[in-house]
């Protein structure tokens, strides 16, 4: 009778089989573990990568901007866009400014990379990420470059004064942090997978449309909307585990260039709010009344 059992005091065929299966999810189970991942709260105290972009070592397939010059490679089509790409930089670098509290040098750069580290922490999904480190920001140095500016042709549903440009912005904007996800099964918090990014763009290009204030909107607002089909280039250095490290995954460089393509083209439509004519609440009404009307009945 014992033959018929599956477990019994003398071995079978059928008990070496499933012994065997048990041994190897069980030896996968600890190799996962406790060698790509990490139960304690602070992976990163022991491991020395915290990796800083080095803005010099970055490419730039464009010279930076500079407002001193009074040479141009540009042809006389792009000369008329110069005083717009001078107004652009000025206020690109007072944002920049901004961001640091106007302080120069480190204490400017720790108030950057402060407060996008608790901007990340805000809206990460807490539920399979862990708190996001942000070791250092560049905010870069440079400003998106506009050129070929030309009138886009009437069509019923454009405005006719509609102005659209090239741009091409390269730049030494990165941001490098760390953080875990979090596996929750089988139990809560079972186990972390550190994981350490570096992300520095290489390449944003794309076509831009102004669209300037309609007379008859009950709110208007200067609109600039990009293309849908925009070129993104992004350089990913990463590296995943705790003891055992994977570096630069092409997995993971690919969705993270996947997402930040998508927020992009969901969000490629920038309201400018005019004084005197509009105010911000209204406008976010305006467009909630648009998103309402397009939505499919």
């Amino acid at each position: 009778m014992g033959a018929n059992y599956v477990f019994s005091l003398q071995p079978t065929f059928t008990q070496g089989l499933i012994f065997g299966q048990l041994s190897i999810l069980v030896l996968l189970v600890f190799v996962l573990k406790y060698l790509f991942m990490d139960s304690t709260k602070y992976p990163f105290e022991t491991t020395s990568y915290h990796p800083r972009i080095n803005s010099d070592s970055i490419m730039r397939s464009q010279k930076p901007y500079n407002q001193a010059s009074g040479e141009s490679e540009l042809s006389k089509a792009d000369e008329s866009a110069e005083w717009l790409n001078s107004l652009l930089h000025q206020i690109v670098g007072t944002y920049r400014s901004k961001l640091r509290n106007d302080l120069p040098g480190p204490g400017g750069d720790e108030v950057a990379r402060k407060r996008v580290e608790d901007y990340a922490n805000k809206i990460r999904p807490a539920s399979f990420l862990d708190k996001i480190v942000v070791h250092s920001v560049d905010l870069g140095s440079s400003a998106p470059h506009l050129c070929n500016g030309r009138r886009v042709h009437p069509s019923p549903s454009s405005n006719p004064q509609e102005i659209e440009f090239d741009v091409n912005y390269v730049d030494s904007v990165s941001i490098s942090l760390s953080t875990s996800y979090l596996f929750n099964y089988p139990m809560p918090l079972f186990a972390r997978l550190p994981v350490a990014l570096t992300i520095s763009l290489s390449l944003f290009k794309s076509s831009v449309t102004i669209t300037p204030p309609i007379h008859t909107s009950p709110a208007p607002t200067l609109t600039f909307s990009i293309s849908p089909t925009f070129t993104l280039d992004l350089t990913t250095m990463s590296l995943m585990g705790s003891r055992a490290k994977l570096a630069n995954v092409p997995k993971l460089h690919d969705l993270i260039q996947h997402q930040v393509h998508r927020v992009l083209a969901t969000k490629g439509v920038w309201k400018v709010v005019l004084p005197g004519l509009a105010t911000v609440d209204e406008v976010k009404q305006e467009v909630k009344n648009e998103l309402a009307d397009a939505a499919p009945s």
